[in-house]
């Protein structure tokens, strides 16, 4: 006979409950355990080589390249006043009789081969006589010209250096070798630095004018994480239709947007559903950032499951209307009619999931439905993306600079990258040459010009003078 004593009622309960709690960890931490760039907003570099693509699509038969009856592309010419030589080939007689041929060709055949002659930079050398007074005796230095820079590197050269780290994301020695291999010059990596430093501190007016700009437009807005001097630092980018401006920080608080944007920012800003955005009046919800939201649900194979699948067929059908609509297949009106049972059929389903017994999933659908006015904002107010896809594109560039770099070492760096971040992402939006600009910007003070203006009526307006 035993003579262990029979466990009480209130042990019992006890250890049903433990067992209930330690099943709700082991759920969350499988769940944490198959996040992956699909179903959260981890980066698809992240992804083990267990999570499945979609699957390649079906071999058409086709030959690669060009098909047939499409149409063609050609490399532009460039104007004939701006070829440097020009030779006219005459054939010397028929190739089928032999006939000697004259004459000219009214529209000949144009053939242009374009090459690099060997690039060495211009060096103006400024001997400063020093000359004594025979009066005084007083030694007096010549003094150079107006317009002259004072360094050893003139405003194209310094704009060509800072556009190789700005744009194409070279680190100071890359720099160094490529001016010494492309451009026969001998330059330190501190002479990078200096130039480099220069260019931001030319660039702080433009850029601020941006600023100001974009918080008086809609815009999509979107953040990283970087490093300033070994630090945890944020990237912060906000995007409108001509203009860019990007914001290092060391919070990825409310405070670095509000600053942004300026605290009374009325228009509509489209983002993801990061807390920070939250005292924006008109948003538009990311709804890629919905659909990853929607697999997360599918993927804990939980009570949830089944309404993540539905809510992400609803959204397949949304974005299928909206291509419609983008395409000019179908009218914003007829669009607006359809997404009203939809959304009414959205909502039903996040009341459901806000019932559920997944903790996960209740407290997605819970903020869901108290934002759930953002997520149609794009329906009705013209020129809105029902994606963050423009933010996230620009910031693929400054992540693929974070990742070659490290970050930056100093406030003083911070600066140029936000700023160089800003002005080539601009330029490239308004289809304007950043060397061109950039040049022009560091060469202005010295030559007394007026500097050109990244804001798009001024802007055009230089242009068209």
């Amino acid at each position: 006979m035993s003579t262990d004593a029979a466990p009480l009622p209130d042990d019992v309960a006890l250890c049903h409950q433990i067992i209930r709690e330690l099943q709700r960890e082991v759920a969350e931490l499988k769940a944490r355990l198959n996040q992956n760039s699909l179903n959260s907003s981890k980066p698809p570099s992240s992804d083990p080589p267990s999570v499945k693509r979609a699957p390649p699509k079906q071999p058409t038969g086709k030959k690669r390249g060009g098909q047939h009856g499409h149409e063609a592309h050609h490399r532009a010419m460039v104007p004939s006043e701006k070829v440097s030589e020009s030779f006219d080939i005459r054939p010397e007689m028929c190739r089928c009789c032999g006939t000697v041929l004259m004459g000219d060709d009214p529209d000949p055949w144009r053939h242009q081969v374009a090459e690099l002659p060997p690039i060495e930079p211009t060096v103006v050398e400024y001997r400063l006589h020093r000359l004594m007074c025979p009066n005084c005796g007083t030694k007096t230095c010549g003094q150079l010209p107006a317009g002259v820079p004072r360094g050893a590197f003139g405003p194209r050269l310094q704009a060509v250096l800072s556009l190789l780290a700005g744009a194409y994301r070279l680190g100071k020695r890359p720099i160094q070798s490529l001016a010494a291999d492309l451009f026969g010059l001998t330059i330190s990596t501190g002479m990078v630095c200096k130039l480099e430093r220069a260019t931001s501190d030319s660039l702080e007016t433009p850029v601020e004018e941006l600023r100001e700009y974009v918080r008086t437009r809609d815009a999509g807005a979107d953040e990283t994480s970087w490093r300033e001097n070994r630090s945890k630092a944020w990237l912060w980018v906000a995007v409108t239709k001509v203009a860019t401006i990007f914001t290092i920080a060391s919070s990825r608080g409310a405070k670095v947007i509000r600053d942004m944007l300026g605290e009374n920012y009325d228009r509509v800003l489209t983002s993801d559903r990061w807390t920070a955005y939250t005292w924006i009046k008109r948003r538009q919800l990311c709804w890629a950032h919905l659909r990853r939201d929607f697999q997360a649900m599918i993927d804990r194979e939980n009570c949830g499951s089944e309404i993540g699948k539905s809510l992400l067929e609803r959204s397949d059908q949304l974005f299928h209307w909206w291509h419609c609509v983008r395409d000019g297949t179908l009218a914003r009106s007829s669009f607006q009619k359809y997404v009203g049972p939809l959304r009414r059929a959205v909502r039903e389903h996040l009341e459901r999931g806000a019932e559920c017994s997944c903790k996960r999933t209740v407290g997605t659908c819970r903020k869901l439905l108290k934002q759930e006015s953002a997520m149609w904002t794009f329906v009705w107010v013209e020129g809105i993306e029902p994606t963050n896809n423009d933010a996230e594109r620009v910031l693929r560039h400054a992540v693929l600079w974070r990742k070659s770099s490290g970050g930056t070492d100093s406030e003083a760096g911070s600066r140029f990258v936000e700023r160089m971040l800003s002005v080539v992402a601009t330029c490239r939006q308004q289809n304007r040459n950043v060397l061109d600009f950039l040049t022009a910007y560091c060469g202005a003070p010295r030559e007394g010009s007026t500097p050109p203006s990244l804001l798009p009526q001024r802007a055009l307006a230089v242009r068209a003078a």
